[in-house]
């Protein structure tokens, strides 16, 4: 449940880095994901007869979160959202204010500052942010629907490095914690998902995958596998082996 709506899938699934069109749209088919990142930023919206991924992807299937990559201050971010409600694309949006070009860091002063403006304005912000628990708690004190930590940088398919982060907001959090960046292959979300994430929203290990599509079912079954494993709950990790048949009765060697 995010700001009140109950989506289908804990998978969400950004739309840059394909190669194509159709590759796209066949991970978005295979993941079965419904909720897609789309980055208002990198559309060419100066020609209205130029065809862009907003004209590609199924409105009536997909729910488009513009989000405000590119933007390195609250300023454009804020430009960026209200850019896309005044073009009727969403009142969501996925706040990124990232000025760091080597390491793509989010900026958590001007991430705060953006979503203050955005959430007084009535938008359902999603900000994405470094893995920092207190930075988390007071996007989640000024409104924000999610909070979404990065595994670690943006791309780079290194899986949870800030796992225990993660685990501390997750604690602590009262609204949907998405994990999102960082995550390379299934087994990264299933982790993610372990740990009692909401859902995880997952980009280049898609788009860039030998295979997009079946890189998209593949990290599908990792989220779901994930979030059974959570319900179980696992066992405790012990010091020492615990044998798993009886001993009761059972007579010492000589």
């Amino acid at each position: 449940m995010v700001a009140g709506v109950e989506l289908r899938s804990r998978l969400f699934l950004g739309t840059g880095k394909y190669r194509s069109d159709e590759e796209m749209l066949s991970a978005l088919e295979a993941s079965e994901a419904e909720l897609v990142t789309v980055a208002l930023r990198r559309l060419d919206l100066d020609d209205p007869a130029k065809k862009t991924i907003l004209d590609v992807i199924d409105w009536t299937r997909y729910r488009v979160l513009p989000n405000t990559a590119g933007c390195q201050t609250a300023e454009e971010a804020i430009r960026i959202a209200r850019l896309a409600r005044s073009m009727g694309l969403s009142d969501w949006v996925k706040l990124e204010v990232i000025p760091d070009p080597r390491y793509l860091l989010p900026d958590p002063v001007e991430t705060l500052r953006a979503a203050e403006v955005l959430v007084k304005e009535g938008f359902t912000v999603l900000p994405y942010i470094n893995a920092d628990p207190i930075l988390a708690r007071r996007l989640e004190a000024v409104g924000c629907a999610t909070v979404m930590p990065l595994g670690s940088p943006i791309g780079s398919g290194q899986g949870l490095v800030t796992q225990r982060q993660i685990e501390l907001i997750i604690e602590a959090a009262t609204v949907p914690v998405v994990v999102d960046a960082g995550i390379g292959c299934a087994s990264d979300a299933a982790l993610a998902m372990e740990l009692g994430a909401d859902a995880v929203l997952v980009n280049t290990a898609v788009a860039l995958a030998n295979q997009p599509a079946l890189m998209a079912e593949a990290i599908r079954i990792g989220v779901e596998a994930g979030r059974k494993s959570f319900l179980a709950g696992r066992i405790p990790r012990l010091p020492h082996a615990a044998a798993s048949s009886p001993v009761m009765g059972v007579s010492p060697r000589s």
